[in-house]
């Protein structure tokens, strides 16, 4: 499935619901699915030309030179293909001809890199120095012995692992704030901020010392980097990992739990929110647009200070879905408004928040979401920070080679597009950049009234969904008069790994299409999964912002006008009905979708929906995919491993089923390979092939887990057993308590009320082909 899905994306990592488009507002709408474009800015691929020059704009739009463009050689001239403007080419590209071509000219190359050696100056200057990386981690120290215990070793070997030359910072907190000292390392010098009221930028940089003539010499970017860092005084707080790891390590072993007395029935009071400000403002000190992240690990829920979402009194239960609802959490909106401020600012300065949250109970991510989805961070959510979910999600961060999740900073987005396109603006990980424009749609749908975005961190998996719009009305061009090709652009410039300024150009076409005379194109081009994803996102983002928003109905209003558009059938004839085989999946994605845990939000916290949705809305179109219908493969002994159909059918005593849904890996034994295994048959020699079968699954499940993150709960678990629950909440309950008789012997019912896949595609043929 993911290798599929990895060919469609291709060299340019951009897949579509529709790829042939409608040429009306009229016909658009008719369509039902939104025209969208999933985009994965900075996906690595081996086919992807580096040029070591700067690329050529068109002097009236802003779009880049690209294989689309037309060329008259003899002239020197290249034609735009977004403005149709005349533009001549410069007199380094003197050779070019037919046979000699500048790389960004090449048809297969839709999607070329350059690397800048000064954003924005002469080409061809000499490289700057490349900038270090800024890690500033943030612990929460009330916690418990333990817990502190698996935090410090995770952190020890997270310095261990880091490039020598980034610089690393430490902030501890609890009901104080306590910022260490590192360049001062003959005994800890630390400088403590309270945690009841809120502290505003100068105010932190003043008493770290680093107010007024210090920030004023930082103006010296990028000329000898490190002379602005000492001259601001930064260098007493943030040092190359490789000076510090000592004093750090040293540190992280004389740090001990939150010493302030905590009364019985009451939580320890934690000021996440001041700590997050402080250490805002600390970078903010930095040069400004330095790659700098803030890691907070976090292990309960703020109670003190800005940032609160729950008093100190253990009797109050911690803000659930209903509360929300019934505008019954008093701390709610406050916390979300001064994470808003806390993004704004972040967002200025280009920095990233990653949120490592790990508590039996929540701890605040529904709040902080704003924060970590605006400036592009990353978020892990675990039961401990000694289960292997955190511990080895953490390990990637830092780690090198294929594992590297290519950690990079700065990025902005700008698109470009054809006449009579609009963008509507972008659900996933940045912040509007509120830049106006010609293709500023009316309509806004998460990040938009812009043409160009700000992405503070990014990497490999970064993708983000763009929904456009289409302006023209049928009187504007009859069809025909005007280019049957429409264009779009993607520039993304970067800051990679090493520190090296990139700009990545995507260019796309595709066709206008005359739906109102033929619809069968439109259907050829119809991408399911992608388009499943997309109501994902759109639903969850409805979910949040919109009152009153019933998911479930419109879900289900939408596919029926979708069926009832593109299926065939007599009116009136349910058994009539049949759907093309490019729709065929989708009701399926759309029965899994309204099951699943973005939609039903009942038995999660809002933490939990709010990590669930910020995943959602970053990962590319097969995880994503993964995450509303998840994969199940069966294994038995007369059979290879192959995909199995995921409903409750599937179970059989004498099968293993391993389930992929994303956050989780299930591996689950029937009835009878549990008691044989129990037993112990796998070890006698005579019994090696159900060794074999035991193995296989695991093998599996290791490969999944080897190349994810977050990294997914393995669970392994027996049919009939407590944990079983993990599969079965998510298999199609074609065998309930109310059919169960005829079921064959050795699988299993499934004790719910809701209707089964064949119910609801019933119910869809009925609906769809009413008069």
């Amino acid at each position: 499935m993911s290798e599929m899905g990895a060919d469609q994306e291709g060299i340019d990592g951009v897949r579509m619901t529709w790829n042939v488009w409608p040429r009306t507002k009229v016909e658009a709408s008719k369509c039902v699915i939104p025209i969208a474009a999933s985009v994965s800015p900075i996906r690595s691929h081996p086919d992807i030309p580096t040029l070591p020059y700067a690329p050529l704009r068109c002097k009236t739009c802003i779009s880049l030179l690209n294989p689309f463009c037309r060329v008259d050689f003899a002239a020197k001239i290249w034609i735009c293909p977004f403005c149709f403007q005349r533009n001549h080419f410069p007199h380094h590209y003197s050779m070019i001809s037919e046979s000699n071509l500048p790389g960004e000219l090449y048809p297969q190359y839709t999607t070329v890199e350059y690397s800048l050696s000064n954003p924005g100056a002469v080409p061809d200057v000499a490289a700057p120095q490349s900038i270090p990386p800024v890690f500033l981690f943030v612990l929460d120290t009330c916690m418990i012995e333990e817990e502190l215990g698996f935090v410090k070793s995770a952190l020890k070997r997270a310095i261990g692992l880091l490039p020598e030359n980034a610089l690393v910072g430490f902030v501890s907190f609890g009901t104080q704030v306590q910022v260490h000292e590192l360049g001062f390392s003959e005994i800890s010098k630390v400088y403590v901020f309270r945690g009841s009221k809120e502290i505003s930028k100068d105010q932190v940089l003043e008493q770290l010392g680093l107010g007024g003539a210090g920030r004023r010499a930082v103006g010296g970017y990028p000329k000898g980097v490190q002379n602005g860092y000492a001259s601001s005084g930064v260098t007493r707080f943030l040092l190359p990992a490789s000076d510090c790891e000592y004093t750090l390590n040293s540190l992280l072993d004389e740090l001990q739990t939150d010493q302030w007395p905590v009364q019985p029935g009451h939580r320890a009071s934690r000021c996440t929110g001041v700590a997050l400000s402080v250490a805002a403002g600390l970078l903010g000190a930095c040069l400004p647009g330095t790659g700098a992240r803030i890691i907070a690990l976090v292990g309960g829920p703020c109670t003190e200070g800005p940032g609160t979402i729950i008093s100190k009194d253990l009797s109050d239960p911690v803000r659930s879905h209903k509360d929300l609802d019934k505008d019954a959490a008093p701390y709610f909106k406050k916390a979300v408004q001064f994470y808003e401020n806390i993004a704004k600012q972040m967002v200025s300065q280009g920095h990233v928040l990653d949120l490592f949250a790990s508590a039996l109970d929540q701890v605040g991510v529904a709040e902080m979401k704003v924060v970590v989805e605006r400036t592009g961070g990353l978020v892990v959510l675990a039961e401990s920070f000694g289960h292997s979910v955190f511990k080895d999600s953490f390990k990637r961060i830092f780690e090198e080679g294929e594992q590297s999740l290519g950690l990079s900073f700065n990025g902005t987005l700008e698109i470009n597009c054809s006449k009579d396109i609009k963008i509507q603006g972008i659900i996933g990980p940045c912040t509007s950049l509120e830049k106006k424009g010609p293709s500023v749609a009316d309509t806004v749908i998460g990040e938009g009234s812009t043409t160009s975005w700000k992405m503070c961190g990014l990497d490999k998996t970064t993708c983000l969904t763009v929904f456009f719009d289409i302006s023209s009305s049928d009187r504007s061009n009859p069809p025909g008069t005007s280019n049957p090709q429409l264009y779009l652009q993607f520039i993304v410039s970067y800051q990679n790994p090493e520190g090296q300024t990139r700009l990545r150009v995507t260019t796309v076409t595709r066709r206008w299409v005359d739906s109102a005379v033929s619809s069968e194109e439109l259907v050829q081009g119809f991408d399911q999964e992608t388009a499943a994803v997309v109501m994902a996102r759109l639903t969850s983002l409805k979910m949040e912002t919109e009152e009153g928003f019933d998911a479930t109905r419109w879900l289900d209003r939408s596919l029926i006008r979708l069926c009832s558009k593109f299926g065939d059938y007599r009116k009136d004839d349910p058994a009539s009905f049949t759907l093309n085989p490019c729709f065929s999946l989708f009701p399926q994605f759309m029965f899994n979708l309204r099951r699943s845990q973005f939609v039903q939000v009942f038995n999660n916290s809002p933490d939990e929906t709010a990590y669930f949705r910020m995943l959602l809305n970053r990962e590319n179109i097969p995880n994503a995919a993964v995450m509303i219908q998840p994969s199940l493969i069966s294994y038995s002994f007369n059979s290879l491993p192959a995909p199995a159909l995921l409903d409750v059918a599937s179970i059989a005593a004498d099968r293993i089923l391993l389930l992929d849904s994303y956050f989780s890996v299930v591996i689950f034994h029937g009835m009878t390979i549990a008691q044989w295994r129990n037993m112990g048959y796998q070890n006698q020699p005579e019994h090696q092939a159900f060794a074999q079968l035991l193995q296989a699954p695991q093998d599996d499940a290791k490969l999944i887990i080897h190349d994810r993150f977050p990294v997914p709960r393995l669970v392994v678990c027996d049919q009939h057993g407590s944990q079983a629950r993990f599969l079965l909440a998510k298999l199609n309950p074609s065998a309930t308590y109310n059919n169960a008789h005829e079921m064959a012997t050795g699988s299993d019912v499934i004790f719910t009320d809701d209707v089964s896949l064949q119910v609801f595609f019933e119910h869809l043929q009925r609906l769809a082909v009413q008069s």
